[in-house]
């Protein structure tokens, strides 16, 4: 099982459309950011992919099979979804023996992976005394129980200190150096881009981007470039027309994606007169903004 697929996905609660059309792969070896603000449909994404919710239409799927038609899923796939919840009066170990059980694993990955993610002083304490952080590290344990070809995480660092957050991102990059399909779903771009190879974007259910992080994002030293023109507007509507993106303070413009050559020349054949044109830097955040930016209005 090489990728994760997502195929034309939609999916309707009532009036509200939370995904559209939606299609991305997820290839084996490799770490994907799957970035997007609150609300932007990652988590019912996620969920489709793990037959806990049914599309409106498409697919998504892992090497081309649906959860359900996996023949061992949590060998499979691994999964930790922002709320996931325990059982408080059992211990972490007992946890993990009862999904080794159900899940057809080797009782000894129980005590493998409360090493791996540093539970096995606290393995046998009632889950009710963990804090945040322990407990999202009992969500990765169980996730890994069944050593699986695709991990999807859903929020990771939530409740995390600064050396469990580093401690994910080895993880995470160690899973990919096997062969694994990683997929982490998060707002917090901050976090992600020191760990993923590639970034999915998303808002309003929307493709936004998707690619390498240098290619999406451009990093510090991706093109663009600060505007201004008698017409504003016009010269907005031209750019964007020609597929940049365009923020915009006031009478300035912004074009994420552009040199100022670029720029001045669609300006030129638009027939608009440009005031300034100058080159400037961006960071990861200000493109990532742009892309998520509500085009509605």
């Amino acid at each position: 099982m090489a990728t994760v697929e997502v195929r034309d996905l939609s999916k309707r609660f009532g009036k509200v459309e939370a995904v559209k059309h939606l299609s991305f792969d997820v290839d084996a070896g490799r770490v994907t950011g799957f970035l997007g603000p609150n609300g932007a449909g990652k988590s019912t994404t996620l969920r489709a992919l793990l037959g806990l919710i049914h599309p409106t239409s498409g697919t998504a799927t892992f090497g081309g099979k649906r959860y359900e038609q996996l023949e061992h899923p949590s060998a499979s796939v691994g999964a930790v979804l922002e709320d996931a919840s325990f059982h408080p009066g059992r211990s972490a170990r007992n946890h993990l023996r009862v999904l080794a059980t159900t899940g057809q694993h080797p009782p000894d990955r129980v005590d493998a992976v409360l090493h791996d993610v540093g539970l096995t002083e606290a393995a046998d304490r009632r889950v009710k005394g963990y804090s945040m952080g322990m407990k999202q590290r009992l969500g990765i344990a169980a996730a890994l129980l069944g050593d699986p070809e695709v991990l999807l995480l859903d929020e990771p660092t939530n409740g995390l200190d600064p050396p469990g957050i580093a401690w994910m991102r080895g993880m995470v990059r160690e899973q990919a150096a096997r062969g694994r399909a990683v997929l982490i779903s998060s707002h917090l771009l901050a976090e992600v881009a020191q760990s993923v190879d590639d970034v999915i974007v998303i808002a309003n259910g929307e493709l936004r981007a998707q690619g390498t992080l240098e290619r999406v994002l451009g990093g510090d030293d991706g093109p663009a470039t600060e505007v201004t023109a008698e017409d504003p507007d016009a010269l907005a509507a031209a750019l964007a027309d020609a597929g940049a993106t365009v923020q915009r303070d006031g009478d300035i413009l912004l074009v994420i994606g552009m040199t100022p050559g670029q720029v001045g020349a669609i300006a030129g054949r638009a027939q608009l007169t440009v005031l300034g044109l100058a080159p400037r830097a961006r960071s990861l955040e200000q493109a990532f903004m742009a892309l998520t930016a509500d085009r509605r209005t």
